[in-house]
């Protein structure tokens, strides 16, 4: 049996690495799921006291918040959502969303008014995405009267914090098309894009109603940073050998 090819050798080093790296983000998303507190070290951030809003800002495992505060956060998203819902594909389902909305990963920022009162959240979960370690965001929902006040940007920025000092490499979240608001919050004031796993970024015949986003973290643009130029001395190794131009490439 003769020796096999180089080709096959790299091959198999490539299908290594990857299962490395991949093991690796498994790691990343485990140590970021066993963390009490993400915000422990975002003391600043526990605050908000801007345009006429005193408010403080806690990160809690869904499993240390009271049933209580599921039920109203789940009754707030309800209210703002179920008819963007209904215009979708999906549908509105109760059972639904109260599953995903208690599912053991979740994690909630809770925003409280002076009186203790609730009066927004964000629910997210570290997790894996197409072989990736990313920061999801399933809802950011606020009372109406604390809207268009710089919260909802403020929180976004806390999740940002969160997914860079876990070593994320995205924060990503699913937004209605037909949600001009929200859309438009997401892409223009936090800066988020159309992430390439989105149908919206396919070549899909059906018309969906939703689109993927993300944005990337500190990692994350790091990792895009050494693929590009990897990618770019290949190209070049490429032009060299194809032109035999002689020079150390």
């Amino acid at each position: 049996m003769g020796r096999k090819s180089n080709k096959g050798k790299e091959k198999k080093m490539k299908r290594k690495e990857e299962n490395a790296k991949l093991a690796q983000s498994y790691g990343k998303v485990e140590a970021a799921n066993k963390l009490e507190n993400p915000m422990e070290s975002l003391a600043a951030f526990k605050q908000y006291e801007r345009n006429g809003l005193n408010l403080t800002i806690d990160c809690e495992r869904v499993s240390n918040v009271d049933k209580s505060l599921i039920d109203w956060a789940f009754q707030l998203t309800k209210t703002n959502m179920e008819t963007l819902y209904e215009q979708s594909e999906w549908g509105w389902k109760d059972k639904e969303k109260k599953d995903e909305m208690t599912e053991e990963k979740a994690r909630y920022l809770i925003v409280k008014d002076q009186d203790s009162k609730p009066v927004g959240f964000v629910h997210f979960q570290f997790d894996i995405e197409c072989e990736e370690k990313v920061l999801y965001c399933y809802e950011i929902q606020l009372d109406s009267q604390y809207r268009n006040k710089g919260l909802g940007k403020f929180l976004m920025q806390i999740l940002e914090l969160i997914a860079n000092k876990t070593e994320m490499m995205k924060v990503m979240l699913t937004a209605f098309k037909h949600n001009h608001d929200g859309y438009d919050f997401f892409t223009k004031t936090m800066k988020f894009e159309v992430d390439l796993i989105s149908p919206e970024a396919s070549l899909y015949e059906e018309s969906y109603t939703y689109v993927i986003l993300s944005k990337l973290t500190r990692a994350g643009k790091k990792a895009a940073a050494l693929a590009e130029a990897a990618e770019h001395a290949l190209e070049h190794k490429g032009r060299c050998m194809s032109s035999n131009c002689g020079h150390a490439c």
